[in-house]
């Protein structure tokens, strides 16, 4: 059995299926996805329901999750001119903000489900964890979307005490450890803008942190993922 965390997919079904495929990914071995399934790239939704269906697979929540999901629930509604007089500004500048994120994408691919397949993807990402704690081989990870917060409370706080906001939109700072006996695994900043990282746009390993996120959905990006029990880099693409 092996241990396999991936970064952001961003809509990039076929390099998530290339990825699998290069880790030979099994029913025993567990997968934990870093957030940020959805939005930017071709096949959001795709992505989402082709993981629903692997075995030992626990996805964590990202900020584009956040937005989605609510985004999502509002346009399943009936467009009418009742629903338009009844949207409140902020619910306006909340979906202007998720379509100038990459969310037109989720939206498009959504629209072209049944209603019981929009539930199921509503569901589905409304079960999304917001964070995991693991221990593999006696090392101890924290698996995280962004990062713990903006402050050094961290350090004495238990996870379960953190706000969901505080995990999916704080940017971990990776020139300083956050503990010394446990590992922070993360997505959501780019390894490209990470100023430490002697290797931009593959994995960040260095100061008790690994950084996930590789911009899967730029031409010059790749998606990433790291086998735990070992410590092998996989990418869907050199």
């Amino acid at each position: 059995m092996a241990t396999y965390v991936i970064g952001d997919i961003h809509g990039e079904y076929e390099q998530l299926r290339i990825l699998l495929d290069k880790m030979n990914f099994k029913d025993e071995d567990e997968l934990y996805i870093m957030g940020d399934v959805v939005d930017r790239g071709p096949h959001p939704i795709k992505a989402l329901q082709y993981l629903s269906t692997l075995p030992n697979c626990t996805c964590l929540a990202g900020n584009h999750e956040v937005m989605a999901l609510k985004c999502l629930k509002l346009l399943q509604k009936e467009i009418t001119e009742d629903f338009l007089n009844s949207l409140k500004e902020d619910d306006m500048l909340y979906l202007l903000d998720w379509m100038q994120s990459g969310g037109k994408a989720t939206m498009d691919e959504f629209h072209q489900l049944t209603r019981e397949e929009q539930n199921d993807v509503l569901d589905f990402i409304g079960d999304f964890e917001a964070y995991a704690e693991l221990s593999i081989n006696g090392q101890a990870y924290i698996l995280v979307h962004a990062g713990l917060g903006n402050d050094f409370g961290y350090l004495t706080k238990p996870m379960d005490e953190f706000i969901l906001d505080e995990l999916v939109w704080y940017r971990t700072d990776y020139e300083i450890p956050y503990y010394e006996d446990k590992i922070v695994i993360t997505g959501h900043t780019p390894t490209q803008h990470i100023a430490c990282n002697p290797r931009p746009g593959y994995i960040f390993k260095g100061n008790n942190h690994i950084a996930l996120d590789c911009c899967a959905c730029s031409r010059k990006g790749r998606l990433a993922g790291i086998c735990l029990e070992t410590g092998e880099e996989f990418y869907s693409r050199e």
